[in-house]
């Protein structure tokens, strides 16, 4: 008994020491938890977003801030008191807003509920009662009962603000709603006096490009709300109506350069009180040079012009430019134009984007590639020499060089790009030494050998370039001798222009397949949140010496070969031409019927110690079913432009 006394005094003592530890001791501390667990807060509608800037710190692209007038429905709001609301926005803004015929009727059965009452029987009101007429079917007939000189009766002042009490009611109760955008200081300041319930202005943000077009694909685009594909996103703390990166750069780097909105406490009357202030996101570094960015934009313009006004240029209306540091793989700059003809005289859109999305047939410019197949698998060596001829094929028609090239070893099979050079390491792939008229069969592991060692280099596969949807290129399917060899010269598969960037980086790089790269750092303020390093992806599989002689024969492409009139030939350069032929759907009836010539170059310079590397891409230059012979020079001249600006110093 009387340890149950002791151990009830004990509890009861313990009762008496909280209750006096709440009440005096840490009374403020317990309240304050009280009100933290029941106080409200909302975030604002949005956020300044991080810019994007240039290597030399030139900004790209920033933000402007917007006038923007919103509601918060206050949690004792009436009818009347919304309908006084949308009337004082509607002569604030001097009728600007126009309203809605189609839901006049709507708004005067809301406004003058008792008449529109009164256009239902009592035999109605008898049906609806006995639950033989819907409430939906019932306000239905309220609305065909509306006439049009009842909606006549509407003053324009009812007219126009029933735009706002209508937006004042979309959606959930406790979002805040976006009445009116871009409104003008005086006009934005006046309604923000007016003190009226719910109502509160903040700057809604939007991109702003500083250099117009430029770049613009690259940059993607920002959705108006979360999309339906981004709905993971609400586990990471996004509402559905937040803006977001949806392609681009935008996109990628969404993470950092998204901004941190207004925070507001929910107040008396469902007032909000701004709590924090909006935060702008992280700014994003690109290894982009505007100037090199410009120039190259402004010297394809003009070349795309002047190659219009010559013969046989009908299908030809787009260049792609690319530059970059091939010791780093960042890239400088990444152009892409096409000329708009539809009535509108020289306007140009920015097509950047397709460098990492559209594939092409890119032709001889894959043979240094082509070249490392023949020596990984010991189908030639250093020094092997051919005499250039045609190769035909038992039921094929015969396959050549553009003309009779003479005796040449590997170096000058480069240099002059001689198709019948790699027609024989293919049919050596094949295990054939060639014959005249010979029957030839191939695998899908003969297509494999040749694929896997261009994947080496970059081509076919992804870049690693910090972009969203990076395409592979396309693959043929079919599998035939003849097929293989036009592999072997770039006629079958298609790359992409980021594929050619990284290959020739990795030519000068000696077999180092370095990823690519946009961003050079994220910044927040100063402060540097990351930055960019050097990334090797692989290293292609085969022994130096023979990297070194495939440099040596693009080398000897531009000291004297194909790409001779590429530079100024006071650049030491190595580089590769490449000529394609292809069918394209040039009416869009979903057949491929004009036969039409694309070119393709690709150089790094210096030679013994890289600074840039080029890629210049021009699809259908020429028409090929012309009775006309003539040539468009333009992927040269584009070229050749480039390499004076970025080697004149």
């Amino acid at each position: 008994m009387i340890l149950i006394t002791i151990f009830l005094s004990i509890i009861f003592g313990f009762f008496i020491y909280r209750v006096y530890d709440l009440a005096y001791n840490n009374k403020e501390y317990y309240l304050n938890k009280s009100r933290a667990i029941t106080e409200v807060y909302v975030t604002g509608t949005s956020a300044p977003r991080g810019r994007i800037l240039d290597i030399n710190g030139n900004v790209l692209v920033d933000n402007i801030g917007v006038n923007t007038i919103y509601y918060h429905k206050p949690s004792n709001i009436t009818l009347k008191d919304e309908l006084y609301i949308a009337e004082e926005l509607a002569k604030l803004t001097n009728y600007e807003y126009a309203y809605n015929d189609k839901l006049l009727k709507e708004f005067y059965k809301i406004k003058y509920s008792t008449k529109v009452d009164a256009l239902i029987t009592s035999q109605e009101y008898k049906l609806y009662n006995e639950r033989k007429l819907s409430s939906e079917e019932l306000e239905e007939l309220k609305l065909e009962r509306i006439t049009e000189k009842m909606i006549a009766e509407l003053s324009d002042l009812e007219k126009y603000s029933s735009y706002f009490y209508f937006l004042m009611n979309e959606g959930y109760s406790y979002d805040n709603k976006c009445l009116i955008k871009e409104v003008s200081d005086e006009i934005y300041a006046s309604i923000i006096e007016q003190n009226l319930p719910g109502i509160f202005g903040e700057m809604e943000w939007s991109r702003v490009y500083l250099y117009d077009e430029t770049l613009k694909t690259i940059f993607g685009s920002i959705s108006s709300s979360l999309p339906a594909e981004k709905k993971d996103l609400l586990n990471e703390g996004y509402s559905l109506t937040d803006k977001v990166g949806i392609s681009g750069l935008e996109e990628y780097y969404e993470e950092y350069l998204k901004g941190e909105k207004a925070v507001y406490k929910v107040g008396a009357n469902n007032q909000l009180e701004l709590v924090k202030e909006a935060q702008r996101g992280q700014d994003l570094i690109l290894e982009i040079d505007i100037n090199i960015q410009l120039k190259a934009e402004e010297i394809i313009k003009e070349e795309i012009l002047k190659a219009k006004k010559t013969a046989n240029t009908e299908f030809y209306k787009e260049s792609y430019a690319l530059v970059s540091d091939p010791n780093t793989g960042a890239i400088k700059a990444i152009a892409g134009l096409r000329l708009i003809t539809n009535g509108k005289d020289n306007e140009f859109q920015d097509v950047s984007i397709n460098v990492i999305k559209n594939a092409y047939t890119v032709g001889s410019a894959v043979k240094g590639a082509s070249m490392a197949v023949g020596y990984q698998n010991k189908i030639i060596d250093i020094g092997t020499k051919l005499t250039d001829g045609c190769v035909k094929l038992a039921n094929q028609p015969a396959k050549c060089s553009y003309k009779k090239l003479g005796t040449l070893n590997d170096v000058e099979a480069l240099a002059l790009s001689s198709n019948y050079y790699q027609f024989i390491i293919a049919l050596g792939i094949m295990g054939y030494d060639y014959t005249y008229n010979m029957k030839a069969e191939s695998t899908i592991d003969h297509f494999n050998t040749y694929r896997n060692t261009f994947a080496e280099f970059g081509l076919g596969t992804k870049t690693g370039i910090d972009l969203p949807n990076e395409s592979t290129g396309l693959k043929g399917t079919t599998i035939a001798p003849d097929l293989l060899m036009n592999l072997a010269i770039g006629q079958y598969d298609l790359y992409t222009p980021v594929q050619l960037l990284q290959y020739i980086n990795t030519i000068a790089n000696n077999g180092s397949r370095l990823k690519l790269s946009l961003m050079n750092s994220i910044k927040s303020g100063e402060n540097q949140v990351l930055s960019r390093e050097v990334e090797v992806l692989n290293q292609v599989n085969l022994e130096e010496k023979y990297l070194e002689r495939i440099k040596e024969g693009f080398h000897s492409v531009m000291k004297h070969g194909t790409g001779y009139w590429y530079i100024n030939q006071k650049v030491d350069a190595a580089g590769k031409t490449g000529t394609s032929e292809s069918y394209i759907d040039s009416n869009y009836d979903g057949t491929l019927e004009s036969y039409v010539l694309s070119n393709t170059f690709l150089m790094y310079a210096p030679f013994d110690n890289p600074k840039y590397s080029i890629v210049v891409i021009s699809p259908n230059t020429s028409n090929l079913d012309s009775k006309s012979t003539y040539r468009s020079p333009v992927n040269r001249l584009i070229a050749r432009q480039l390499n004076d600006f970025l080697f004149s110093s």
